[in-house]
């Protein structure tokens, strides 16, 4: 059987088609263009399905979103795509493709396409990290996702890191997503210097950049020392865009090391194999 791979992302849809050993047979990206709306989201995946799948037969759908789906509801929450929330995304994909899918959220699929394809070859318990627009986070245990209860587990991005902290999209104070965004970097960024820049040109002057980058691994450290209370996996693997700076391998593990509750703290934190393109992989893998 075929396997088709859907990820919607916040500016980019990618599609793939995988054969029975998982070798890419087509690959495609298009706009994801949200400001238009959710039907034109719908839209967009149903048309780029329909034309992955348009010379087989036998495949089944994998679809990669931002959020969850409720449990309660069958609808979409906790998406930093707004116009997702509340809508029954699985539900109108199935409908207008006329075919049962498979969808689980962006942090999930990442987890799973490391697991089985990636830096976490080998390793029982993976927690998969998602740091870029937001901050999320995937278990996969033994090879299957760990959804918990209610399909929240994982979502690191919402612990409540500092009391009465940062305001958050999700209604809360002091979110993890709040202080180690990409966003929030360099939101904080502006607060210290009153300068407008991005991440990457941050760390290019980090010489000028002592305060927040401290604040940055003092953030990062006790964020995911607690998921290692918690969890206790057997290796992190971080993706995302901020995954690709290089101090987070070398300065941030020590942060998270100095913030866990043992007195032996070896938890690899690994960078990614697959780069952006695991999202899509781990979808065609569900």
């Amino acid at each position: 059987m075929y396997k088709i791979g859907i990820d919607l992302g916040g500016t980019k849809i990618e599609g793939i088609c995988l054969d029975e050993n998982l070798n890419v047979i087509q690959r495609k990206r298009i706009p994801t263009n949200q400001q238009n709306g959710y039907r034109h989201i719908v839209d967009s995946i149903v048309s780029l399905t329909n034309e992955l799948s348009k010379n087989i037969s036998d495949y089944s759908i994998g679809i990669c979103t931002p959020g969850a789906i409720s449990k309660k509801t069958g609808l979409i929450k906790n998406s930093n795509t707004q116009c997702l929330i509340g809508m029954p995304l699985k539900e109108d994909l199935q409908k207008a493709l006329g075919k049962r899918i498979a969808m689980e959220n962006d942090a999930n699929c990442f987890a799973m396409a490391e697991a089985k394809l990636g830096s976490g070859i080998g390793f029982d318990v993976v927690f998969g990290v998602i740091m870029g627009t937001g901050v999320g986070g995937g278990i996969v245990i033994n090879g299957k996702i760990h959804n918990g209860r209610t399909n929240i587990a994982g979502e690191w991005g919402h612990h409540k890191l500092h009391h009465n902290g940062n305001a958050c999209y999700c209604g809360k104070c002091g979110c993890v997503e709040t202080y180690i965004s990409g966003p929030a970097l360099e939101k904080r960024w502006t607060e210290l210097t009153g300068k407008a820049q991005f991440v990457p040109e941050i760390i290019k002057n980090l010489d000028d950049a002592q305060k927040w980058k401290q604040e940055f691994l003092d953030n990062f450290g006790i964020g995911l020392a607690n998921v290692i209370d918690i969890l206790d996996p057997d290796v992190i693997v971080l993706g995302g865009g901020l995954s690709n700076i290089d101090f987070l391998y070398t300065q941030g593990k020590q942060s998270v090391y100095d913030n866990v509750f043992s007195d032996v703290v070896d938890t690899p934190i690994l960078r990614n194999k697959l780069g952006d393109s695991a999202g899509v992989f781990g979808a065609a893998l569900l």
